[in-house]
């Protein structure tokens, strides 16, 4: 049954809240009441609202797909020249990793396998979407580039992947590296891995 506008905004709010006490605390490590407690409602209240533990972290996981969705894949999808549309969904997903407004994509990357069953399939085919298209994306921009395949457009998708999703341990967006200069730095060095050549 589909969700009233107020009750999908107040499902988003503790998907906040709670994806940054799992953050904090690891998924086994966060009890329900602690995550009701700092949502502000009765644990009652939570289970309500939520179900269960995992139906909790599915709902994360998934709000945060819709967030790349959002942030990422709708604002590239107009752009016509594949090169630049690789080049705007990297600067994209970098900005979503390492803002880090919400939780939600870093509970994604630390708790993926504490999400079992049905839940668990559905998130992977949300995954799965996002990487063939990346998968699609690469090809395109190969075969636009005199058919360059230094790699298997596969290869480089998982690359790619790799080389953002691990930001969140080690970047800093206080720190030393304007996130401009990383950004270009990682577009210039998957373009050169991938064609041979910069973006």
């Amino acid at each position: 049954m589909p969700r009233t506008p107020v009750a999908q905004h107040r499902l988003r709010e503790i998907c906040r809240v709670a994806a940054r006490v799992f953050y904090e605390k690891g998924y086994t490590g966060a009890s329900m009441q602690e995550i009701a407690e700092a949502v502000g409602l009765t644990k009652a209240g939570l289970y309500h609202h939520i179900g269960s533990k995992d139906r909790l972290l599915f709902e994360i996981m998934n709000y945060g797909m819709d967030i790349l969705k959002e942030s990422v894949l709708d604002r590239v999808a107009e752009i016509q020249d594949p090169r630049r549309r690789l080049q705007e969904t990297i600067t994209g997903h970098i900005d979503l990793i390492v803002r880090a407004r919400d939780r939600e994509i870093t509970v994604i990357l630390h708790e993926n396998r504490s999400l079992k069953g049905a839940f668990r399939k559905k998130i992977n085919v949300r995954k799965r979407q996002y990487i063939v298209f990346l998968e699609n994306l690469i090809a395109e921009v190969q075969k636009q580039s005199s058919g360059a395949r230094l790699v298997s457009s596969k290869m480089a998708a998982f690359a790619l992947l790799g080389m953002i999703n691990w930001l969140y341990q080690w970047y800093d967006i206080q720190g030393p590296i304007p996130e401009s200069e990383l950004t270009g730095a990682y577009v210039d060095f998957f373009f050169r891995g991938l064609l041979g050549n910069s973006a």
